[in-house]
């Protein structure tokens, strides 16, 4: 069933699909999306891509780097992220006042999964057991409900971002582009309490007392990559420890049915206390029929022209 279909990677400053713009996956110039709320530059990464836009590497040399290569990673989504203080200077946080005047809490700083529709009708036998399996064996921060009108699954962004670095971290095109290893301003990790070590990190902030002692400050860059080898978008299959799904019946909730010809997974960086969305990063499977030969979706136009307020380019010009 999975050859019927083709992926699509596409990226914006929020939900709206107009100010959002098709990844260049696996090639290391970052898409750079400038929005009102944050700077972001992104490399997607994804082993084995056959997808959109044609031509594209089917890999990343980021996948024969250490850790991915003994890790068997089988996408990243990697990230420079520069908030900017809102528009309107007034707190709207959880009473942290400080954090509101000068960036993020960390409490508040969230990643992960959201969908317009209900999927409750849809979920695969064994779904709960999975859940327990990603929150035990990957990230025991995780929150969310599958069950909602609007399922979300979130998890903070201190303890399920694999890798953290205080500044942009580099640019490396032999390491397939964006490249951030666990660190940077030792200075203020230290002074946030913030251990070192990236496992070290993630434990440390499961504590909702620890998330209150970090802040993302506007105007400073933090370098994230989230990875792992589950979710094999090659073969629309996740892959957990003793556990196997193929997903591409349950995509989007929907299953395939010809009324819809396009699912999309949508990971999310956003603001629990106010509901800003800094980023989306859609992954969408349309079927191949769909696409013409250069890759164009019926009903569908080139990257538009996206309002003054949100500038979305392609660009490697300032990359460190």
């Amino acid at each position: 069933m999975a050859d019927k279909y083709i992926l699509r990677i596409t990226a914006g400053p929020g939900y709206d699909p107009a100010d959002h713009v098709e990844v260049p996956v696996n090639k290391p110039e970052p898409v750079v999306i400038t929005g009102d709320l944050a700077d972001i530059e992104l490399n997607v990464r994804v082993q084995d891509y056959k997808g959109l836009p044609r031509g594209s590497p089917t890999t990343s040399p980021y996948f024969d780097t250490e850790p991915h290569a003994t890790n068997q990673d089988q996408y990243s989504i990697c990230f420079r992220f520069t908030p900017k203080a809102p528009k309107d200077s007034g707190s709207s946080g959880h009473g942290d006042d400080k954090a509101d005047d000068d960036g993020i809490s960390g409490l508040d700083l969230q990643f992960g999964n959201d969908f317009d529709r209900p999927i409750r009708d849809r979920l695969p036998p064994g779904f709960g057991t999975a859940m327990g399996i990603v929150r035990w064996w990957i990230d025991p921060g995780l929150d969310g409900d599958a069950y909602a009108d609007k399922p979300y699954l979130y998890g903070p962004g201190l303890s399920s971002f694999n890798a953290l670095s205080i500044g942009p971290g580099t640019f490396d095109e032999s390491k397939g582009g964006i490249w951030v290893e666990e660190g940077g301003d030792g200075d203020v990790r230290e002074k946030a309490g913030m251990p070192s070590d990236a496992k070290a990190r993630m434990k440390w902030a499961l504590s909702d007392d620890a998330k209150k002692r970090w802040v993302y400050e506007y105007g400073k860059t933090y370098a994230v990559d989230f990875f792992n080898p589950y979710l094999d978008f090659s073969n629309f299959a996740l892959r957990l420890p003793g556990f196997h799904l193929p997903v591409l019946k349950y995509w989007d909730g929907q299953g395939l049915r010809m009324a819809r010809r396009s699912h999309t997974l949508r990971y999310v960086l956003r603001n629990r206390a106010t509901g800003d969305v800094y980023l989306a990063v859609c992954f969408t499977i349309h079927l191949k029929e769909d696409v013409d030969e250069d890759g164009n979706i019926p009903e569908e136009t080139a990257p538009p022209v996206p309002a003054d307020d949100h500038e979305v380019k392609t660009s490697a010009d300032d990359v460190d």
